[in-house]
């Protein structure tokens, strides 16, 4: 089998971006832009992976500093041709053929890489181009095609004429070329151009002039090709993929309430028979499993929902893992390190963090769980709160199983409360609770008669 080596331009600093952040960092669906192509050439199990990286090229690289890659950078940005150019030295004598892609162009296929690789080999071209057509080419390098159809050039923008512009076929900047065509051809390009830049199109009039074999193939479908130069191009391919993955989702057997509100991240995983209503987010690696509702209104990054769990509306959580036919919310907040086991239930207004709760246990109203370990079957108290931070130092509370808490209770941490105890309502409790005892502390309630009538009588003799 023939070998195939891939060049991956990431050294752009995106200009139209308008930010300080490396374009190929941008995040699209939950994920840096460049970790589309880099996942899309992977899957083609090329030989060697060079990727030219330039403007906070230690950044992009620390972003993939796990995979098996051949950084190059590239000092200046002086086009997508001197970019290529500085992987001579890695691939100058490279046994195979090269493919040349953008680090911004998400969508494309392995399948149509695959095409553009056959098509080049099949044809023993020195040049096979990935081309497209589309209503409005506006931004896009033209194909160039002599009488009898073949393809003698590609033009920038920047460089066509009118009437050039008018053409439909566009360049999808993505080649599959021989090393020793490659290297040479761009050796002898110029910056002739209006932007005083080394193009990688230039090797397609390049291989015209000398006689060498040309190739084009042509992708049916445009949204493969689209590249992202804006934020608005990023909105818009954000709402493609957003599209894309719900589908993905609905014809798997997930119930999405209202699609277009709902934004799931690509690494998020969804068992089938799950409920997800309108205006949720579901990010990073959340994994969802079967038969779950989610009523609407949820923000979940990277959470672990078991099957037949219920999310109720407005609840955010994060870094956490909810067991099977556990409920939270409304307006419940579960922080990184919320463990919820079977059946758990977490009411509105209530905030866990850092906490493991089992079986059984509910929190239904308008406490704080935090650095803490209920037992089973327990019941947290309306205002219960886990005292947990002295100012400099987190510390631990411990719940038994079946423990009753009484409402408008503090847990002065570090303190245990043993299995069957009752906390009396309004208690501060500082001091360990035995198993199966009755804990109070509150100040002695005292009724003064009459005190309402001689109160209102002295209002009134003030006037």
């Amino acid at each position: 089998m023939s070998t195939l080596g891939v060049i991956l331009l990431a050294a752009g600093l995106g200009k139209r971006m308008q930010s300080s952040l490396p374009k190929v960092l941008h995040r699209l669906g939950g994920k840096p832009i460049l970790s589309y192509g880099l996942r899309t050439v992977q899957t083609l199990e090329p030989d060697k992976i060079v990727v030219v990286v330039g403007y906070q090229a230690e950044e992009v690289k620390r972003r993939y500093g796990g995979d098996r890659i051949v950084w190059i950078h590239q000092e200046q940005q002086l086009g997508s041709g001197h970019a290529v150019l500085c992987a001579q030295g890695e691939l100058q004598d490279f046994p195979g053929d090269l493919l040349i892609l953008s680090g911004d162009v998400p969508f494309i296929t392995p399948d149509t890489l695959a095409r553009l690789i056959d098509r080049h080999r099949e044809r023993g071209a020195a040049v096979t181009l990935l081309t497209t057509s589309v209503e409005k080419p506006r931004g896009y390098g033209r194909i160039l095609r002599n009488a009898q159809g073949k393809v003698i050039g590609i033009v920038e923008e920047a460089d066509a004429t009118e009437t050039e512009k008018k053409i439909k076929e566009i360049n999808a900047g993505i080649y599959a070329v021989s090393p020793r065509f490659l290297f040479s051809a761009l050796q002898g390009s110029t910056q002739g151009n209006r932007q005083g830049e080394y193009y990688v199109t230039d090797i397609a009039a390049t291989a015209c002039r000398r006689g060498e074999i040309i190739q084009a193939v042509q992708s049916e479908n445009p949204i493969e090709i689209l590249g992202i130069n804006t934020r608005e191009e990023l909105a818009s391919m954000e709402g493609l993929l957003r599209e894309r993955i719900n589908r993905r989702w609905m014809e798997a057997g997930v119930t999405l309430l209202d699609p277009p509100t709902i934004y799931i991240d690509e690494e998020v995983v969804i068992g089938k028979d799950t409920v997800i209503g309108p205006n949720t987010h579901l990010k990073g690696h959340t994994v969802i499993g079967e038969r779950c509702v989610i009523d609407g209104s949820a923000f979940l990054t990277d959470v672990r929902l078991g099957d037949d769990a219920r999310l109720k509306f407005s609840v955010v959580l994060s870094q956490c893992d909810v067991g099977q036919a556990a409920e939270v919310g409304p307006f419940a907040h579960l922080r990184p390190g919320a463990v919820l086991k079977r059946n758990v239930h977490i009411g509105s207004f209530v905030e866990v963090k850092n906490s493991v709760i089992d079986e059984g246990t509910k929190a239904n109203h308008l406490s704080y769980i935090g650095d803490a370990v209920l037992g089973k079957e327990s019941n947290i108290g309306a205002g219960t709160i886990t005292c947990n931070y002295d100012g400099f130092e987190k510390h631990r509370t411990i719940i038994g199983n079946r423990v009753q808490i009484g409402s408008n209770t503090q847990l002065v941490a570090p303190v245990t409360i043993g299995d069957d105890a009752y906390i009396g309502a309004g208690s501060t409790i500082t001091k360990d609770v035995p198993p199966m005892a009755l804990a109070l502390s509150r100040v002695p309630q005292k009724n003064v008669e009459g005190w309402v009538k001689r109160f209102r009588e002295n209002h009134k003799k003030k006037k």
